[in-house]
């Protein structure tokens, strides 16, 4: 819709401005006709007036000093001859006020004119009034009537309807000629002349050219045009593009993977193209049904194969530790026995990560490591030799959930410890314990043991025997194994989430 709107509103404008300027022009041209026909009125009024009291002004000025002056009382007859004719009068007064030539004029003027100079006055709906004062305090007074002006005003080659008047100062007005009235907006052109005589002005006025309808609706259609183009844009857009979109994204929105899409209604989508695009993205959301339901059955399969692969394994290792246990009773020899036990107790520590390994696949959340440990424990105890039958082995276990190579290592590692304990003292009592980190991903496992206190036997049995394998296990735990040889401990931190 702002596009539609900033590439239109420029064109409703300039057709705008043109029908402006179409009236604008219209204006001047008839502006500069009406002052034409203004100034030729006001012409010919000022050269009558003018020329009449110039008549009136030589005639007082000779009766003020002979009021029985009878040619020039003639003469100024003479000159207003034609306006009388029309209802023009003249009065010359003498110093004492007597009528000494002409006809009383009753119009008396307020206040007296200077002297020499020129005083005017409108009677309304009669005529125009001229007062001269001379220097004796003579005065001379002459009246036009309305019809002697008008004819005077009348422009020459103006046919347009016109109205004109006669201004004296801001006061009062003669109108010679009138416009009828006009309903609506009516318009005029008006333009003021002086005419160089007191404070007269002749006003002239024409009417322009009228707001008529098919004027306004040619100034607003542009903008009509405009305005219903946006319009008719914006509707189209929205019921052919936006809606349908719309309601395309919200299908989409709904489509969870693992489950069908819902059908999307697109028979009432009147693009095509994006008919099209629902259509794709169906077949699509189908395709992707098709690959999830194969990778879970995949996976399916997958689980039933590790799990029977788990399970032969640890079968084998029971076979394994069940065939160790019989030649350990045919062994010729205390050390012939101790190491069948040696062996089948790191063979059983396997054998237990993989047993728990087996029964925890169908969470798949990790191995508990509390009951390995328990179980390792019970074995170790049950393969000692015989001259270590007061082991004793305390736990104090805190339930995590580690991965099957963090159990292996750490069935591994406490084998080891707890057989270097025994190995150095095979009364020992060892000490396991595991606590979880708050806050973290790991927790500490400690050993300890009073026969893991450093002394010269120990120190002989991890230089010839133990001490690569434990420092390999670390490794594969990925931390350092931490010795005090003052409290017996080992300890480390391995891998592992609060069960």
């Amino acid at each position: 819709m702002l596009i539609l709107s900033a590439a239109l509103l420029p064109l409703a404008l300039i057709a705008l401005f043109a029908t402006l300027q179409t009236s604008r022009v219209a204006d001047v041209d008839l502006r500069a006709r009406l002052r034409v026909a203004a100034t030729e009125a006001s012409r010919a009024l000022a050269i009558e007036l003018v020329g009449d009291m110039t008549a009136l002004r030589v005639a007082m000025t000779a009766m003020s000093t002979d009021p029985a002056n009878s040619p020039s009382c003639a003469r100024v007859e003479g000159v207003f001859a034609q306006q009388t004719s029309v209802g023009a009068r003249f009065g010359i007064y003498s110093a004492d006020g007597r009528l000494v030539c002409g006809t009383a004029i009753p119009v008396r003027m307020a206040g007296a004119p200077d002297a020499g100079g020129v005083r005017a006055q409108v009677v309304p709906d009669a005529g125009l009034v001229l007062d001269i004062s001379g220097v004796s305090s003579a005065r001379a007074v002459a009246f036009f009537p309305v019809t002697m002006l008008r004819e005077l005003a009348q422009p020459s080659g103006f046919a347009s309807p016109y109205e004109g008047g006669l201004l004296h100062g801001t006061d009062s007005e003669l109108i010679l000629s009138q416009l009828a009235a006009q309903g609506g907006i009516d318009r005029r052109e008006r333009v003021d002349i002086p005419l160089g005589i007191d404070d007269l002005a002749f006003s002239m006025a024409v009417r322009r050219a009228p707001f008529t309808s098919s004027a306004i609706i040619a100034m607003l259609l542009p903008l009509v045009m405009w305005i219903a183009a946006t319009g008719i844009g914006w509707f189209v857009v929205d019921r052919l593009l936006i809606r349908p979109l719309r309601r395309l994204r919200d299908d989409i929105e709904r489509y969870r993977p693992g489950s069908p899409m819902a059908d999307v209604n697109l028979g009432a989508v009147p693009a095509q193209e994006i008919a099209d695009l629902g259509e794709t993205f169906q077949e699509l959301t189908h395709t992707v049904e098709r690959h999830e339901q194969s990778m879970a059955d995949g996976l399916v399969r997958q689980t039933k194969l590790t799990r029977e692969v788990h399970h032969r394994v640890k079968n084998n290792l029971q076979v394994i530790a069940s065939l160790i246990n019989f030649h350990a009773r045919s062994a010729h020899g205390e050390a012939a026995a101790d190491a069948y036990a040696t062996i089948q107790r790191r063979v059983d520590a396997l054998a237990v990560v993989h047993r728990h390994h087996y029964a925890e696949m169908e969470e798949n959340r990790g191995l508990e490591l509390k009951s390995v440990i328990g179980e390792l424990a019970s074995n170790i105890r049950a393969t000692a030799s015989g001259t270590a039958t007061k082991l004793g082995i305390t736990l104090n276990v805190e339930s995590v959930l580690v991965t099957q190579d963090v159990a292996v290592a750490v069935s591994f590692l406490l084998t080891e410890l707890i057989e270097l304990a025994v190995s150095v003292n095979p009364q020992a009592q060892v000490g396991v314990s595991l606590r979880h980190v708050v806050g973290t991903d790991t927790a500490v496992l400690r050993t300890t043991s009073p026969a893991l206190v450093e002394s010269e036997d120990l120190e002989a049995l991890i230089a010839s025997r133990y001490g690569r394998i434990i420092l390999g296990l670390s490794r594969q735990l990925r931390a350092p194994l931490h010795h005090d040889p003052l409290t017996g401990a080992y300890e480390i931190t391995i891998a592992a989430r609060a069960g």
